[in-house]
């Protein structure tokens, strides 16, 4: 885990509780997507504004970038049932993807776990999919090999995308009405098993009116787990270890970020994975660099940045990493006061709820 770049707070994960109505978790996207509201945040002085996301094309200026992560969100919630050993069907059983160790080779979540031993078979889609399990991880989790008809042209993605179910977080309870509606429209490379929600407020029509500004929009990648929603558990934040997500920035991203800045244009990141993304590729220098790698770091107030001067994120679970990292992009103090306020004008909260734009 890459630690944090100062010395280490004393903040507890008390310290970014917030109370929030029920009713303020948003079950389904904006009848737009840029029609969503905006917080604009002066992280210096707490100063906010109330706009639509739409109008984030006035603090925008030529010659910044948006850095955008174009990770594509997969089906990865599957339904199958164990094949007992004389070929029959057995008991239900749930998979959840979680990464890609190799071509067909899943770590996943698997319910029921105590059934799904090593070597166990689980059919899936009438036959369309079978998974072994190859192995069962200190944590729980199952390494999963899986069998398929590889003949005109299938692989795993387009059988997850007949069969599987996007795996909307636990604080939705309504059912998705169109996959499309947790993705991006920018989104590429299949891989993630949460969508980077900041960037679902962007539509084709205000990408190509911010590029007629002078602004580019740069994309990186870094595959969504979801360790995003795992709650921290400790009581100090330097306690808490951080999951680790693969990440890429590709030498082009890089030189168009890194020209952007030479020139005085402002890196703006889109969503908290974005800003992960950069500051792990980044040297104190600022400068961006190619790679491709796991990331762990971990960004809580404290921290300087290095490669991001502006964030565009939605509104994040109370005593959540998000939130600490989001607090260390202003300050804890200015930041939970916007959340009060966000509250007390009932914003809509998590993945598919409103925009915060923090300069």
């Amino acid at each position: 885990m890459i630690k944090n770049n100062l010395t280490e707070t004393n903040l507890k994960t008390s310290d970014f509780d917030y109370f929030l109505p029920e009713k303020l978790i948003a079950q389904h996207p904006s009848e737009t997507r840029d029609g969503a509201r905006l917080m604009v945040l002066d992280k210096e002085t707490g100063e906010i504004e109330h706009r639509i996301f739409r109008d984030i094309t006035e603090y925008l200026r030529p010659g910044d970038v948006l850095v955008v992560n174009d990770s594509k969100v997969i089906p990865a919630r599957i339904y199958g049932k164990k094949i007992r050993e004389d070929g029959t069907e057995g008991a239900d059983c749930e998979f959840l993807l979680l990464r890609q160790r190799s071509l067909d080779l899943w770590e996943t979540i698997v319910r029921p776990g105590k059934r799904l031993k090593e070597g166990a078979r689980v059919r899936f889609g009438n036959g369309l999919l079978d998974a072994v399990i190859s192995d069962v991880t200190e944590d729980g989790n199952r390494i999963v090999h899986f069998e398929y008809d590889k003949t005109r042209g299938r692989n795993l993605y387009s059988i997850l995308d007949e069969i599987g179910r996007m795996p909307l977080p636990p604080y939705i309870t309504e059912e998705l009405k169109n996959n499309s509606d947790y993705q991006t429209v920018y989104a590429r490379e299949e891989g993630s098993a949460a969508a980077p929600t900041a960037g679902l407020h962007f539509t084709e029509e205000l990408l190509d009116k911010i590029r007629a500004m002078g602004i580019e929009v740069v994309p990186v990648m870094l595959h969504v787990g979801l360790g995003t929603f795992r709650p921290v558990k400790a009581d100090a934040i330097t306690d808490h270890v951080m999951h680790s997500e693969f990440f890429t920035v590709t030498e082009e991203s890089a030189e168009k970020i890194n020209r952007a800045r030479a020139n005085g244009g402002r890196i703006i990141a889109v969503g908290t994975t974005s800003c992960r993304t950069l500051e792990s590729a980044s040297t104190d220098d600022g400068i961006v660099h190619p790679m491709c790698d796991d990331t762990g770091i971990f960004i809580y107030p404290g921290y300087r940045f290095k490669a991001v001067d502006a964030l565009i994120t939605n509104f994040h679970l109370p005593q959540s990493t998000l939130i600490m990292l989001v607090s260390a992009f202003s300050n804890r103090e200015i930041v939970m006061n916007a959340y009060e306020t966000a509250v007390k004008e009932e914003y809509r909260f998590f993945s598919f709820g409103d925009a915060m734009f923090i300069a």
